[in-house]
């Protein structure tokens, strides 16, 4: 196999160690391999790019090995043939003495209906063999969570999709800092406590969107928030005008990040960005 190198990004051949239930909806699948040693992240909501194979296929069908233009190549294989490309935020990443990442974690949310990414990760088990494309270099453009340094108070909102990048992001987070935190899920079994040293108050919202509930939340008072809001594109649109129209918070301390689109499959949204 020739792997290309897409700096600061390459694509790692991976093979699943393990999956199990984390939540009603959700599977955490933990990916291995040789490449890993190239794998390298810093960032506590790091995106990732996950090419999964359709079922029949033993491995996924993209042309890695075309450097650049891998993306063109893929998009023209047939769509029966062409491996099934997911977004996913990287749940954790474990080294070795010497500093090589063995192992990740990526949380699947199991959609209803089901689509071919949920269908695969309900099925996940050892041996099964992914492709992703993923960070070779520590810091890079695809880590989003970034307050600045005088940040006094974090406010994070998302839904299901972006609750492995709030988890990482609250483990992160030192003794002292003040988060608030709200988060969408439509079953309440997937409610739990969420480890942290900050100091932290999470919202739950089951079954319902929690966009209104946040804009009439009452804040702390702060000189320097930072705002990190992920999940479905439309909520996280109207959550950006909410904070900078009616909270009057800076835009440039506002980080926002449209995971999906309500009604869009993720190829349908591609095409449309």
């Amino acid at each position: 196999m020739t792997t290309a190198v897409v700096a600061p990004f390459r694509f790692f051949s991976l093979h699943v160690a393990r999956a199990r239930r984390v939540g009603s909806s959700l599977v955490r699948v933990t990916f291995t391999g040789q490449d890993l040693e190239h794998f390298f992240s810093d960032g506590h909501d790091q995106s990732l790019s996950l090419f999964l194979p359709h079922p029949g296929q033993s491995t996924p069908a993209i042309p890695y090995e075309l450097g650049d233009g891998w993306w063109h190549a893929w998009r023209e294989l047939p769509d029966d043939v062409r491996a099934v490309m997911r977004s996913y935020t990287l749940r954790a990443h474990r080294r070795d003495t010497l500093g090589r990442t063995t192992e990740i974690d990526i949380d699947f949310v199991l959609h209803t209906p089901a689509g071919p990414a949920s269908v695969w990760a309900a099925g996940a088990g050892a041996g099964d063999r992914v492709v992703l494309l993923g960070p070779a270099l520590a810091d890079n453009r695809a880590i989003r969570f970034r307050p600045p340094a005088d940040t006094d108070l974090v406010v994070l909102w998302g839904d299901e999709t972006a609750l492995p990048a709030i988890a990482s992001i609250l483990e992160s987070l030192p003794a002292g800092q003040r988060v608030r935190v709200w988060l969408e899920t439509h079953d309440a079994v997937n409610v739990r406590e969420l480890a942290t040293m900050a100091d932290a108050e999470v919202t739950w919202v089951v079954g319902e969107s929690s966009v209104d509930t946040l804009r009439e939340a009452r804040l702390p008072a702060a000189g320097h928030p930072y705002v990190w809001i992920a999940g479905e594109s439309g909520r996280v649109k109207a959550l950006r005008r909410h904070f900078v129209g009616e909270r009057g918070i800076d835009r440039r301390r506002i980080t926002f990040v449209g995971y999906w689109r309500q009604g869009m499959s993720e190829e349908q949204l591609r095409a449309a960005e």
